[in-house]
C-alpha cells in the first residue's frame, strides 16, 4: 500500500505541475518520500529476519543494520518534522531505540551473555521517561479539573489525553516486565499471556489515531483529506452519513436557553422603555413667543 500510494502520488506530482503550488504541497510530498524510504528499509529488515529464521546463514548484527541505519537517519527526520509541523512518531521510536537494536543483535549472536534485564536497559530508560510524562499529564489534568476558570472543553481534552497515555504506556511497561521474566526463565507463562497487555496499547493507539492530525495529502495523489475525498467520491455517504444527531435532552436544554434569552431580551426592552418615559420631553428648537 505504501509503495502503491507513493507511486501514484509521484505520478500525479510529475504529470500535473500546477498541483505543486497548492499550499504546502512540497512539504507533503517530501514527507511522503521520507515515509516511503523508511518503510522500504523496514521491508528490507523484515526480509532479512525471514531469511535468518529460515536459513540461519547471517549474523543478527547484519539483520539489524537496516534498523540501526533508520535510527541514525530518524534523528535528522525528527528535526525536519518539528520544523515543518509534521508527525514523527515512527521516526522518534527508531531514534530513541538505536542502542536497543545494537544490544539485541549482540545478545542474539551470543557476543554477550547478559541477562535480558540488562539487554533491555535502553528500553527501560525510555519507558521510565514515558511514565514521567504520563504522571505529568495526569497531574496537570487533575489541576485543570479543579480549576473553574478553565472551560469544559480544555478540561475534557486534557482528561482524555491523560487517560489515553495511561492506557498506552502502562500496558507496554507490563508487557516489558513479563517478556523479560519470560526470557530469563523466571516465570512460566505462555507468550499469548505475555503479549496480551501489548494488545491494549495497540487498541489505544487505534483509538488515538481518530483524533490525530491530518495525514499526508499526496498519498495516491488525492490532494485533500481522506474523509473529504471519501465523501466526494461517494455521494451516498455525503447525503446519508454526514448527519448530526442530538438527544432529546439536548434539544430541551437548547429550547430552554432560547426562551430564557428571549425573556431577558424582552425585560431589557421594557426597562429601556420605562427609562425613556420617565425622561422629561424637551423641544429641540425653542420657539420664542412675541410680547
Amino acid at each position: 500500500m505504501v509503495i502503491c500510494g507513493a507511486t501514484v502520488g509521484s505520478y500525479i506530482w510529475w504529470r500535473y505541475p500546477h498541483f505543486r503550488l497548492e499550499g504546502e504541497a512540497y512539504v507533503h510530498y517530501k514527507a511522503m518520500l521520507i515515509s516511503l524510504a523508511l518503510h522500504l528499509i523496514l521491508l528490507m529488515f523484515e526480509l532479512l529476519v525471514c531469511d535468518k529464521l529460515q536459513s540461519g546463514r547471517h549474523l543478527w548484527i547484519l539483520v539489524f543494520i537496516p534498523l540501526i541505519f533508520i535510527s541514525i537517519v530518524s534523528i535528522a527526520v525528527c528535526i525536519w518534522a518539528v520544523k515543518h509541523d509534521r508527525s514523527f512518531e515512527l521516526e522518534l521510536f527508531c531514534a530513541v531505540n538505536m542502542l536497543q537494536f545494537i544490544f539485541l543483535s549482540l545478545r542474539l549472536d551470543g557476543f554477550t551473555s547478559w541477562s535480558w534485564e540488562v539487554v533491555f536497559v535502553p528500553l527501560w530508560i525510555v519507558l521510565c521517561l514515558s511514565l514521567v510524562g504520563v504522571l505529568y499529564t495526569i497531574i496537570f489534568a487533575g489541576i485543570l479539573l479543579r480549576t473553574p476558570q478553565v472551560n469544559a472543553k480544555q478540561r475534557r481534552t486534557w482528561f482524555n489525553s491523560a487517560l489515553a497515555y495511561t492506557f498506552l504506556v502502562v500496558p507496554v511497561l507490563v508487557f516489558q516486565v513479563l517478556l523479560t521474566n519470560k526470557l530469563d526463565g523466571d516465570i512460566n507463562m505462555s507468550y499469548i499471556g505475555v503479549v496480551t497487555p501489548l494488545f491494549v496499547s495497540f487498541f489505544t493507539l487505534l483509538l488515538m489515531s481518530f483524533n490525530a492530525k491530518g495525514g499526508n495529502k499526496w498519498w495516491f495523489g488525492i490532494r485533500k483529506d481522506f474523509s473529504h475525498f471519501l465523501l466526494s467520491i461517494c455521494p451516498i455517504l455525503q447525503e446519508y452519513a454526514n448527519i448530526a444527531y442530538s438527544s432529546g435532552r439536548t434539544a430541551e436544554n437548547t429550547e430552554r436557553n432560547e426562551n430564557i434569552q428571549q425573556l431577558t431580551h424582552i425585560s431589557k426592552d421594557k426597562a429601556h422603555k420605562k427609562c425613556d418615559n420617565s425622561k422629561p420631553v424637551i423641544p429641540v428648537i425653542s420657539i420664542e413667543m412675541p410680547d
